[in-house]
C-alpha cells in the first residue's frame, strides 16, 4: 500500500439488466434492497438508470442498472467483473439459501472463500452475485423491507472479483492510486483491502491467463466505481494515474448525486472515481428516495415524452 494514497473502497457498481420491472421486483422483493433513485441514463434518456442500496443510499451499498428490455446477453471473460458480493450477517447464510430455494433463484451450495461463508447466485438477467457471511454485521443498521427482516438484511457491498489475464498491473493501481493493500491469496485469486471501511472494502483479482475476452451485454458489469472523499481527493487520484501510470482519465462529469471521472485500468475493466457528495437526498427527501422519477436538468423539458416512453415498473 502507498502510505500517501487516500484509501478508497467501493462507491458503486453499475451493471446491465434486461426488463426494468423484472429488475425492480428481484432487487426490492427478493433481495430486500431499497430503490433509492429512479432516473434515466445520461447518454440514453429513454432507458432507466435504477439505483439500489441501503436505507440512505450510502457509498459502498449502491448497485445500479441500465435497464434495456431487449439487450443481448453478455459473455463473461477477462477484462470484466466476474462477481459482485454483498455482506450479510454470518448466521444468515442458511436463511438466504432457503429463501433462494423458495424463490427459485439460481444459486450454488454455500462454500468457503478466504475463510468466509459464501453463497453465489445469479439475478434474472444473469448477473453473477454472492452473499458473504460477515462476523459482526448483525450489529450494523439495516434496511428492513416487507420481505427481508432486518436481522437477515444485506449490509452493503463486501467486494468485487475482477477476471484478468494478469493481476499485477491492476494490483499496482489498487495499491498506488486507491491506497489498498494486498492481504491474502487463495489459488489464482489475490485479495486487496481498503482499510477498515465496512462497505465495499475488498477487491479480488483473479488471474486467468489466456482466457477468452469478455463481451459486454445483459448480466455484465459495466463499470466499478471507487470512492473519493471530495474533488481534491479525486483530482489527486487522477493525477497519479496520468503522471505515474500513464493512464488517461476523462474530464469530471456531474452525475447529480456524485461527480465522476473514468479510466480503463490495465486489465481492461472500466473504473470510475466518484465523490461521496452530494448524495441521493440532493433532489428528494431521504424518506421518499426512489419513489419519483428524477431527471437530469437537461432532460426536464422532455419529461412528458420520456415518461411516456419508459416501461411501467409494476
Amino acid at each position: 500500500m502507498n502510505a500517501s494514497a487516500p484509501v478508497s473502497a467501493l462507491h458503486h457498481v453499475t451493471a446491465i439488466s434486461g426488463p426494468a420491472a423484472r429488475n425492480v421486483r428481484f432487487y426490492t422483493n427478493v433481495l430486500g434492497l431499497r430503490l433509492v433513485k429512479k432516473t434515466v441514463n445520461f447518454d440514453d434518456p429513454g432507458t432507466y438508470h435504477l439505483y439500489y442500496g441501503d436505507e440512505a443510499g450510502r457509498p459502498g451499498s449502491i448497485l445500479t442498472f441500465f435497464a434495456w428490455d431487449h439487450v443481448a446477453p453478455g459473455r463473461l471473460g477477462v477484462g470484466e467483473t466476474s462477481r459482485t458480493s454483498f455482506r450479510v450477517p454470518r448466521a444468515s447464510i442458511g436463511w438466504w439459501t432457503q429463501r433462494f430455494v423458495e424463490a427459485a433463484v439460481a444459486h450454488k451450495a454455500p462454500f468457503v472463500r478466504f475463510g468466509e461463508a459464501t453463497l453465489a447466485f445469479k439475478d434474472p438477467g444473469g448477473l453473477s452475485l454472492a452473499l458473504v457471511g460477515v462476523e459482526g454485521a448483525e450489529g450494523e443498521a439495516a434496511w428492513a423491507s416487507e420481505n427481508v427482516p432486518a436481522e437477515h438484511a444485506i449490509r452493503g457491498f463486501h467486494g468485487v472479483t475482477l477476471l484478468l489475464r494478469d493481476a499485477v498491473p491492476t494490483g499496482e493501481i489498487l495499491s498506488n492510486v486507491f491506497g489498498q493493500r494486498k492481504i491474502a491469496r487463495e489459488g489464482a485469486v489475490t485479495r486487496f483491502e481498503a482499510g477498515e471501511e465496512a462497505y465495499g472494502r475488498y477487491v479480488d483479482l483473479h488471474a486467468a491467463g489466456d482466457f477468452l475476452a469478455g463481451r459486454l451485454g445483459g448480466g455484465s458489469v459495466h463499470h466499478v466505481a471507487f470512492r473519493a472523499a471530495d474533488d481534491a481527493a479525486q483530482a489527486e487520484m487522477a493525477r497519479k494515474l496520468v503522471a505515474e501510470h500513464r493512464i488517461g482519465v476523462t474530464e469530471q462529469k456531474d452525475r447529480n448525486y456524485f461527480r465522476s471521472v473514468y479510466f480503463r485500468e490495465p486489465g481492461g475493466v472500466l473504473f470510475e472515481i466518484a465523490t461521496d457528495q452530494p448524495g441521493f437526498a440532493v433532489d428528494e427527501p431521504a424518506d421518499t428516495l426512489g419513489q419519483a422519477l428524477k431527471l437530469p436538468a437537461q432532460f426536464e423539458a422532455l419529461r412528458s415524452r420520456i415518461e411516456e416512453g419508459l416501461p411501467a415498473l409494476v
